[in-house]
């Protein structure tokens, strides 16, 4: 997910200009020109996500719907990493051409999940039959992936390697469940879009799904901690992923897990024990006296180096190796490492091996102890 704009967010908000530029007089307006940008999945994330509601009536928002439309696989899914507000142009007949594709569905890296919200907000602006349709085959889509364990795979029907693992990293799962909580309760702008059947087969998945968290916490002298960015589909163990993605503890994406868990009404004993242990866990991991420093190297490049400063906030690291619980790194050669300057240039500076994550849950941490211990 690399943000590859040079020009800061003047492309992130083509929509918002196409759409303000329908209410300016035609004498006034700007000429915008598609092709005077670089489109990006960064930028189509933002376009989901942050276009006011007005947006969705105007034809540009009808214009990408047919993209969305266009991208959406046989399965009910749709691939990942696809800028899929680009006008196609030509190219319509490819993407068409791909929608029988079994391996390449997917909820990573938002994928699948960004295409519900848009057409879910667009519904709500738009009450097309067609819209409601191709979300309800996502939902199918989505519904049909799921593990008896409650865990879901990156890709699915067909995948291959680690795909195969339950994913919570660049929280898939958590998304996933996100969006099936909203369709059960009926949150806007999921609401209106499934009847009292589906609701109940969403509850079903949503508590299957709430269960293999459970399941899959990594428990040290049987006491909770977190979890790892992926767990085995069958022994519901820690999984690799990428070359440089060891079994680990996870602190990113453990954090959305924790968030999830204490977003849960009248949490039972088993959910207060997995968010007090994981909670302890990070707090006893946190790590003080460094930051992270941007430099130029001896080579004219833009790097990164850990250095040590007293008066830095706390910073945990991505992973922890499962057996001493210290820093892991690891490049593409898959040997762990203690520490960033270990591993290589490309490595280093292309994955985020440091993070805050855990700094944002201790209030809401401290006003769910309030309430629920």
């Amino acid at each position: 997910m690399k943000n590859t704009l040079s020009k800061g967010s003047a492309r992130i908000i083509l929509a918002y200009a196409m759409y303000a530029c329908m209410a300016i007089p035609a004498s006034s307006q700007q000429t915008f020109n598609p092709k005077d940008y670089q489109y990006t999945a960064k930028e189509w994330k933002a376009i989901v996500r942050k276009s006011p509601d007005a947006f969705f009536k105007t034809d540009e928002a009808k214009r990408i719907a047919e993209n969305v439309l266009a991208y959406q696989r046989e399965t009910g899914g749709w691939p990942k990493n696809i800028p899929i507000h680009r006008p196609l142009g030509g190219e319509l007949s490819i993407v068409l051409g791909d929608k029988n594709r079994l391996n390449d569905s997917t909820t990573d890296n938002d994928a699948t999940i960004l295409e519900l919200t848009y057409l879910a907000r667009l519904y709500q602006q738009n009450p097309d039959k067609q819209y409601k349709d191709a979300f309800l085959k996502g939902v199918e889509f989505i519904l049909a992936g799921q593990y008896e364990n409650g865990g879901w795979p990156q890709f699915w029907p067909e995948n291959r390697g680690y795909q195969v693992y339950i994913t919570y990293n660049d929280n898939a799962m958590v998304q996933t469940l996100e969006i099936i909580r909203k369709l059960r309760d009926g949150i806007a702008p999921f609401n209106d879009l499934v009847d009292d059947s589906m609701k109940s087969r969403l509850a079903q998945a949503f508590d299957k799904g709430i269960e293999c968290i459970l399941n899959t916490q990594i428990k040290v002298n049987d006491q909770p901690t977190i979890w790892c960015q992926q767990h085995d589909n069958i022994t519901l163990k820690p999984a690799p992923a990428r070359s440089f993605e060891l079994p680990s503890f996870c602190t990113s994406e453990s954090c959305s897990i924790i968030r999830l868990l204490m977003e849960l009404p009248n949490p039972n004993e088993r959910v207060k024990a997995s968010i007090n242990g994981a909670m302890t866990w990070l707090d006893a991991h946190k790590i003080h006296g460094i930051r992270i420093e941007q430099f130029t190297n001896a080579e004219g490049k833009p790097d990164k180096r850990v250095v040590k400063d007293p008066q830095a906030a706390p910073i945990w690291a991505r992973f922890y190796d499962l057996e001493k619980a210290e820093p892991l790194f690891c490049d593409r050669d898959g040997i762990p490492r203690k520490n960033l300057s270990e591993i290589g240039y490309e490595r280093r500076n292309g994955y985020s091996w440091y993070n805050q994550a855990p700094e944002s849950l201790y209030k809401p941490y401290e006003q769910w102890k309030e309430k629920y211990m």
